[in-house]
């Protein structure tokens, strides 16, 4: 469970509550037809941007953006080099005995254990890691299209509610309900925008970076290991994709790790 996400909208929409409650009755921000217009109308016009595996797609890719677990890169790191000291020394058939927890890992070691050439290794792998980025990016664009088109139909909803509250003029009884349509479709806009679509597509911007990097470093490793590398390169190669401190930081622990030795 990702907390950030969860208690940022949480949060988010706490505050908005708050706001709505201390000022008065929460239900005087209740209305049907801008809820229809911003709702309805904002999920309409984004269907027309893609196709509806697309569309329906992004919503299962959101739940990325709550539930989402990245394996330590410098545990797959170790586990990699590990595995690159055993093919070296006893083959690449001495690998059918390791467990490996991340699926990607395993399935590049299971195409070397069975003796696939690089080309193939590197070309599974590759098509493996662009439909995951694939899936990443169409659902970013989604969530992107959707903060865009939202406060787009509040606009829409405050115009609609203008033109009824001036050609109605004559009869203040119908003012009421038409300047709330005005109003709180703006609000509506402005809140499924900047409170839930823009923050879940830059979160999964965010899942996209993560899963790239962890994947190419899992593909890096696994040709490194049917090249034969020495663990060592095998290891100082696959720091690059760490984080300069991070970086710092293992390769202290693997010097005090030698002197200790």
């Amino acid at each position: 469970m990702d907390l950030a996400t969860l208690l940022g909208l949480l949060g988010a929409i706490g505050i908005v509550l708050a706001a709505m409650l201390f000022g008065g009755s929460a239900l005087v921000f209740v209305n049907v037809p801008s809820l229809l217009i911003v709702l309805g109308g904002t999920f309409a016009v984004v269907m027309i941007k893609f196709s509806m595996s697309q569309f329906f797609g992004a919503f299962k890719v959101a739940a990325r953006a709550f539930v989402f677990k990245l394996d330590s890169p410098e545990a797959l790191i170790e586990q990699i080099v590990h595995l690159s000291g055993i093919a070296r020394k006893e083959g690449m058939l001495a690998l059918e005995n390791e467990e490996i927890e991340n699926e990607f890992l395993d399935q590049g070691i299971k195409l070397l254990i069975d003796g696939n050439s690089h080309e193939v290794i590197s070309a599974v792998m590759k098509k493996d890691l662009q439909q995951t980025l694939d899936h990443h990016t169409w659902g970013a664009k989604v969530f992107s299209a959707t903060g865009e088109v939202a406060p787009a139909m509040g606009m829409i909803g405050t115009l609609i509610g203008l033109v009824q509250m001036l050609s109605a003029m004559d009869d203040p009884k119908s003012i009421g309900p038409a300047m709330a349509v005005a109003l709180l479709t703006t609000l509506y806009g402005a809140m499924l925008a900047n409170m839930v679509a823009l923050p879940l597509a830059d979160k999964l911007t965010l899942r996209k970076a993560d899963e790239n990097r962890i994947k190419s470093m899992c593909i890096d490793g696994v040709l490194a290991i049917q090249g034969g590398q020495n663990p060592r390169i095998v290891e100082s190669m696959l720091k690059t994709y760490l984080e300069p401190k991070k970086r710092a930081l293992a390769n202290e622990a693997a010097a005090s790790a030698a002197e200790a030795a």
